[in-house]
């Protein structure tokens, strides 16, 4: 059950799907919450631009009835007779309230709407004016809006929907109150007031222009937390909200619209500039979120689908992964027993495709080198058989040589004697090479000196060296026999064919963390061609020097007559490519061996290393089987 688990079709499977169901999940809550917010905001506008023009609808209402009371308050003929006692003639009394009413008449026909027009003055008498007999409530000294109106400046009072008229015991329709005191402007004093009361239905339905549902619930609210109106209908107040002034979003100033969405409704605020008035609409969020409810469902639908799909293809993409891994394993499982000849075909995706076919390759090439290796196994032992036979000749020339030394030493001979032991160290040297083929730099110039001991010899005198290394680089390992071929090719080609004295310098220094080892001679130099090819034979950019190189390395198995007749012309030797290619193995692409040189002015051959000395792989392996022999 375990290993079903951790198999290779089941993780696919499981890891496609969740990263399927995780896609879809961020995709529709991104989607979701995109839609939440462009829904809220626009509803928040929609329900901006209502309060809006609901407040400038509320604006040419009341300003239509402000004009209204001050054609009345302004009426001097008006303001005369209500400020004058009432006459004691019955005939008089009849003149002067006929006179009253027919101006409040002419008012009173003036507008659609209007319901009753009363002149209470102080002076005693009350006129009405309206569509039936006015029964005025005996108590209205007591009443609120008599109050309000003594208490004010002339200045136009709302009382808001009422409903019922506030002074008219017989009207009992909705009615929308405001009034003024009264003046008599040639005496600068109250004379009475004036209540107008007008049919609510303009108001409500300005007022019902708020809603944005069905539920919804408007209201007119005073300073003072006072409901002015609403579109509650009669007698279902009671689902109205407590309206205090810290529930209601208040606007700050006139014409100014506050949106507020919390405690599970929308409440949108406006102010009209003729009344100190909050317009509030309050629509719960049930209302408002059903489009969101409808986005909600529809994703739920889409998520339930798209499941479906990505189970489909998590079980196709990994069963098509799965399967041709599964054959390569049981290829694999015959290959660990021993069988080599088989070949799988599989037609699957391009990287499953080349992985089977490298493995094809790999099998091919296995069952090849398994047939190889037996095939060498003999000649290796022939080889070793031979090697030990040959172990005798330089044991014996060592000998022979130190015999000669001592021999010449004895005679007092010192100058044919240095020749003849360093003759004797550099065939020590040079023939040495069990183990690693990696020296330190002090003993690639202590082999170096031995090999000048003997040139100095030989051309007596018409050589000068100078030699120039810095102790902190002795112990540098580098790849055995690099300093010689150098000073070789420097002394035959530079320095033999002066007719003056010749001068080899051979010095280090350090460069942008490289370590330069510079072989430079005085000789006649190289022109431009004969130097552009031994670059290119020794970097291998072109396919003539690729080409040299390899008829070179041919020529060093072949008699040594044939060896000198495919060697190539100039400064060009085996031995600074074999130097360079050493290089480039130990050190990488970016060191060897580079060249200048000019005609006339000498040669100088530069041995690039890295300063940080890089572990070779003769190293690593010693150091592996120092730990193994710990361990």
């Amino acid at each position: 059950m375990a290993r079903g688990i951790h198999s290779i079709h089941n993780r696919l499977f499981v890891l496609f799907l969740l990263s399927m169901l995780s896609l879809l999940l961020i995709v529709s809550a991104l989607f979701y919450q995109r839609t939440t917010d462009q829904v809220q905001d626009k509803v928040s506008e929609i329900a901006r631009k209502n309060v809006s023009q609901t407040v400038g609808l509320f604006d040419l209402l009341l300003q239509g009835y402000d004009s209204l009371s001050k054609s009345i308050s302004g009426n001097f003929d008006l303001q005369r007779l209500v400020a004058e006692p009432g006459p004691k003639d019955p005939a008089l009394r009849f003149i002067t309230e006929r006179t009253i009413t027919n101006t409040l008449g002419a008012i009173y026909y003036s507008r659609e709407d209007m319901i009753g027009i009363h002149v209470i003055s102080y002076s005693g008498p009350i006129y009405s004016y309206g569509n039936s007999m006015s029964v005025i409530d005996p108590d209205y000294a007591d009443s609120a809006w008599y109050k309000e109106l003594q208490e004010s400046t002339g200045e136009i009072r709302w009382f808001g929907v009422s409903p019922n008229s506030v002074i008219d015991q017989l009207e009992k329709r909705p009615v929308f109150a405001f009034g003024r005191q009264l003046y008599d402007l040639s005496q600068h004093k109250p004379i009475g007031v004036v209540l107008i009361e007008t049919d609510a239905d303009q108001a409500l339905a300005a007022l019902s222009n708020l809603k944005l549902s069905p539920n919804s619930e408007a209201y007119i609210v005073s300073p003072d937390g006072r409901v002015m109106a609403s579109t509650i209908p009669t007698g279902v107040e009671s689902r109205g909200p407590a309206l205090v002034p810290e529930d209601i979003p208040r606007p700050a100033y006139e014409g100014d619209v506050v949106v507020d969405p919390k405690d599970g409704r929308l409440a949108v605020a406006g102010r009209p500039e003729m009344a100190d008035w909050t317009v509030l609409s309050l629509t719960p969020d049930s209302d408002m979120n059903v489009e969101l409810d409808e986005t909600r469902n529809f994703i739920l639908i889409m998520l339930s689908i798209l499941i479906v799909v990505a189970t489909a293809l998590a079980t196709f993409v990994s069963r098509t992964i799965s399967s041709p891994l599964k054959r390569l394993i049981q290829e694999m499982k015959q290959v660990e027993m021993g069988n080599f000849r088989g070949l799988l075909h599989v037609k699957s995706y391009e990287e499953i495709n080349i992985l089977v076919s490298s493995f094809n390759q790999m099998v091919h090439r296995m069952d090849d080198l398994i047939e190889r290796v037996k095939l060498s196994s003999i000649s290796e032992k022939n080889a070793q058989l031979q090697a030990l036979q040959s172990q005798v000749n330089p044991h014996f020339l060592y000998n022979t040589l130190d015999m000669i030394y001592w021999m010449l030493d004895e005679k007092e001979n010192d100058r044919l004697g240095r020749v003849v032991l360093s003759l004797s160290h550099m065939f020590r040297y040079s023939s040495h090479w069990e183990g690693s083929s990696e020296v330190t730099l002090r003993e690639e110039r202590d082999q170096m000196r031995h090999y000048l001991t003997i040139i100095k010899s030989r051309l007596e005198g018409r050589l000068t060296v100078y030699v120039d290394m810095e102790d902190r680089w002795l112990d540098y390992r580098l790849p055995k026999m690099t300093l010689q071929p150098i000073i070789e090719n420097a002394v035959k080609h530079g320095l033999e064919p002066l007719n003056c004295e010749g001068v080899l310098r051979v010095y280090t220094e350090a460069s942008d963390g490289s370590l330069h080892i510079v072989v430079q001679d005085n000789g006649p130099g190289m022109d431009r061609d004969t130097l552009q090819r031994l670059q290119e034979t020794l970097t291998g950019e072109t396919l003539s020097a690729a080409k040299e190189l390899a008829e070179v390395d041919a020529a060093a198995d072949a008699p040594v007559s044939a060896a000198r007749a495919m060697a190539p012309k100039g400064r060009r030797g085996i031995g600074l490519q074999n130097v360079h290619r050493r290089l480039v193995l130990m050190f990488g692409e970016a060191y060897g061996v580079r060249v200048s040189s000019s005609p006339g002015e000498g040669t100088v051959v530069t041995v690039v290393m890295p300063q940080v000395q890089v572990q070779t792989p003769a190293q690593a392996q010693a150091q592996a089987q120092a730990i193994r022999g710990v361990s």
